[in-house]
């Protein structure tokens, strides 16, 4: 359905549909980031981004920031939306009976919803009612924006972060005492990926040794479900969920709708979603020193850091001095 003949224009305003889908991160989940532009010779009449999941959508809210000395152009103009217009009714009607009575002539569609609601439905429903429809335009860029939803409804399961500290020597942990490696700044950014996450898993011995909150305290946001990995577990706090196997997770968490899991456990329950090929994403950060050269003449026993494979290394980030790895699963993605 991609379209061959792309036109520039089209490139510069689906991207700044991206942009304005960003502003969803947080609270748009469980529902896709989605940006809209209407667009009417070559000025920008509206625009708009899903806020919040329940409310108006990306086409709803580029609509209805239209002036009403603009609306009379409706007739005229183009919508751009990053994602494909939606054709049922949910919590909100449909976007694409929206867009047909606003009387557009032409919609820009950046990538298909693998909805099962959707799916190519919206793009049908306007162009049986005579809007021209073109799809496919950053394609790639707007469905890596929604990584997080295409796996789920296409993987069916959650999208799955993994998420690491470690000395420069390959250090994560150290038995019998608590090491600290993070500091102020990147316990901050730890935080906002909760934020971003609905849902927090660490394994049994974290549980039961460090008695984690897993909340979101250091970050404004909503504060994922808590999540144990494993067996025999002792004084489950209220609220939290347990599970004994990866793949328990993973199928409760997707039949209970959960999108995204964020996996801070210990190098053991790291090592299972990673042997079971169920991750996504990572981030590993490196702190400014190594275990060897601060150990102090200790004799203690040294937890390193997971192996993986199958790894393609995205990019780097620098938080305050800290260098931070961001790594994706290529069997994931192929």
């Amino acid at each position: 359905m991609l379209q061959p003949d792309l036109k520039a224009e089209d490139i510069i305003y689906m991207r700044r549909c991206l942009q304005l889908a960003r502003n969803g991160q947080q609270n748009a989940q469980p529902n896709p980031m989605v940006g809209a532009v209407v667009v009417c010779n070559g000025r920008i009449i509206g625009e708009g981004y899903h806020v919040r999941c329940g409310e108006g959508h990306a086409e709803v809210n580029a609509l209805a920031s239209v002036k009403q000395e603009d609306v009379h152009l409706l007739k005229e103009s183009t919508i751009y939306v990053s994602l494909e217009p939606c054709s049922h009714y949910g919590k909100t009607p449909p976007c694409a009976d929206l867009i047909i009575s606003k009387g557009l002539k032409r919609c820009v569609v950046g990538c298909v919803d693998p909805f099962a609601k959707v799916q190519g439905r919206g793009i049908q429903k306007l162009r049986d009612a005579g809007i021209e429809v073109t799809v496919g335009v950053l394609a790639d860029e707007c469905r890596a924006l929604n990584k997080r939803f295409m796996t789920f409804h296409q993987m069916k399961r959650p999208f799955v972060t993994l998420k690491w500290a470690r000395t420069r020597d390959g250090v994560m942990g150290v038995k019998g005492e608590r090491l600290m490696i993070s500091n102020t700044y990147t316990q901050m950014l730890c935080h906002k990926r909760r934020a971003e996450h609905q849902a927090i898993l660490v394994g049994r011995k974290t549980l039961e040794e460090d008695a984690p909150s897993l909340n979101v305290r250091l970050w404004s946001g909503r504060h994922p479900q808590p999540v144990v990995l494993g067996s025999n577990v002792k004084n489950l706090p209220e609220g939290w969920w347990c599970f004994q196997t990866v793949e328990e997770v993973l199928n409760v968490l997707y039949e209970r709708g959960v999108q995204t899991l964020l996996v801070e456990g210990g190098r053991t329950t790291l090592q299972a979603f990673i042997d079971k090929g169920m991750w996504d994403e990572a981030f590993v950060e490196f702190g400014d020193f190594s275990w060897a050269d601060n150990a102090d003449g200790k004799d203690c026993e040294t937890i390193l850091v997971p192996t993986w494979k199958d790894a393609e290394r995205v990019e780097d980030e620098v938080v305050m001095g800290r260098h931070i790895e961001h790594w994706k699963h290529v069997a994931a993605t192929e």
